[in-house]
């Protein structure tokens, strides 16, 4: 019986990493950072992704509880890290989530040639807001179909953008110049911020690790799942990316709009391709958002039952489907795709997606040293995976990965000049994410103190030993 089973092959793990984790959208803001784009990705796969790949792995098959991250924070450093764990890995979601209702409707306008007012923008906002919401609050066995399409869709555009980046640089030449010194990393501080967001396209394989009970060999298949996926994803966005240098001048390229914009000139017109291009990539931005929801909204789910997060987070369905949090991520969203239009920022999609992705790696610098203080405290635990090597190895591969996520958020949220441009580019970021890191610190102490009597006291003995 057991052997029936476990179905969940080398392959399917590989498919699962790859329609999880890669992001189309963020193909235009990393490719932004120029022709040196090449050597970060390069650089940050051996120096960040290896070491977090490798520790997602070690983590996953040894602490196999449901609650992930925060399961491994929690044990390392006690409830109340793993409450602004938790807070932080979920708050990302719905900013996440708003920033792609915005993108959404500046797409549509794109290839369907229509301009909405602000409040017919708004509406469809919404709407994809709570259809993302409703769908993601069902089982995820009643929506498998949609992860399927979206993985064929996303191949598709990046194939197609690949190609066609190929074709017109052997054709016609490229809109960058590809030289040695251009493909070697330029000294601008300001550009360097867009490095999060090649880290943020790294970010998820600590889900492949949840499929441990349903792998024949859990030891070889997930690290071999995370670094196969990881391989093909960089690949992947390599391939897209050059695509986009082939096309568009660095300088003049928008991280909301850049990848139809990309078509466009390759193409060298709005066609019938580009707008099935266009329905793909509306398609991948509301899948995306569905296969996101059941990973993000389980760990909040869990740290709400777990009382470090309000029990609102905790409140789940007849099927055990977290709900609450769900209609959560539609609330937040909502608010701020209401407010968008009263934000004073040229790009909403960009605002809204930066501080995304600060939230997101702001969660997993908690990460490796929880992967570090539990190596330390639990010496002898049954490792099925075990990173070989002895402290030195530790070591590296907690905080060379660790200095480069903070490296990241640090370039991402500062303004590296006092131009206006980019003051006014960083500002509402670094507002956006002091204000995310207080009203967090608020939620995850008032959880704390309306736990259970048993809960709380059992919690009070462990802030103390870790805090």
């Amino acid at each position: 019986m057991d052997t029936n089973k476990k179905k969940f092959k080398l392959f399917d793990a590989v498919l699962m990493a790859v329609v999880v984790v890669m992001v189309v959208e963020s193909v235009a803001p990393a490719a932004a950072i120029g022709p040196s784009q090449f050597f970060w990705w390069f650089f940050l796969l051996i120096l960040f992704f290896i070491p977090y790949g490798l520790i997602s792995s070690e983590l996953g098959t040894t602490y196999t509880g449901d609650g992930g991250l925060y399961d491994w924070v929690k044990q390392a450093f006690g409830p109340r890290w793993g409450g602004r764990l938790a807070w932080l890995y979920w708050i990302n979601y719905p900013l996440w989530m708003a920033s792609l209702a915005v993108l959404f409707v500046q797409i549509a306008e794109q290839i369907f040639k229509f301009k909405m007012n602000t409040w017919g923008s708004i509406l469809i906002q919404l709407a994809f807001v709570w259809f993302v919401v409703l769908v993601g609050n069902k089982p995820v066995s009643e929506s498998k179909w949609i992860m399927n399409l979206a993985a064929f869709a996303k191949i598709v555009t990046i194939l197609a953008l690949g190609g066609l980046g190929i074709y017109v640089a052997a054709t016609r030449g490229v809109a960058n110049s590809f030289t040695v010194h251009s493909l070697l990393p330029q000294m601008n501080l300001s550009g360097l911020s867009n490095l999060s967001v090649i880290i943020f396209n790294f970010l998820g394989f600590e889900v492949v690790a949840t499929m441990a009970d349903d792998m024949d060999n859990p030891k070889k298949q997930i690290p071999q799942a995370i670094i196969i996926g990881g391989i093909l994803i960089a690949v992947s966005y390599l391939l897209g990316a050059f695509g986009m240098g082939a096309a568009i001048p660095t300088d003049k390229l928008s991280a909301s709009s850049g990848l139809i914009d990309s078509f466009v000139l390759l193409i060298g017109h709005m066609n019938w391709f580009v707008v099935l291009i266009g329905i793909f990539f509306l398609y991948i931005l509301v899948s995306e958002m569905i296969s996101w929801a059941l990973g993000v909204n389980y760990v909040a789910d869990y740290a709400g039952k777990d009382h470090v997060l309000p029990k609102i987070f905790g409140k789940e369905d007849a099927k055990g489907m977290p709900v609450g949090t769900g209609y959560l991520n539609g609330v937040v969203a909502s608010i701020l795709v209401i407010a968008s239009p009263f934000i004073p920022n040229q790009d909403i999609f960009w605002a809204f997606f930066s501080l995304n992705v600060v939230a997101l790696l702001l969660s997993y610098t908690m990460m490796f040293p929880a992967f570090w203080e539990l190596r330390r405290k639990n010496p002898d635990a049954d490792r099925p995976f075990k990173i070989p090597g002895g402290k030195v190895m530790v070591n590296l591969m907690t905080w060379v990965p660790e200095v480069l996520l903070i490296l990241t958020i640090i370039f991402s949220v500062f303004p590296m000049n006092s131009s206006a441009a980019e003051v006014s580019a960083k500002m509402p970021v670094l507002i956006g994410t002091i204000l995310t890191l207080v009203i967090g610190e608020i939620v995850v102490r008032y959880a704390e103190h309306h736990a259970p009597q048993a809960t709380n006291s059992e919690s009070s003995e462990s802030i103390k030993a870790h805090n």
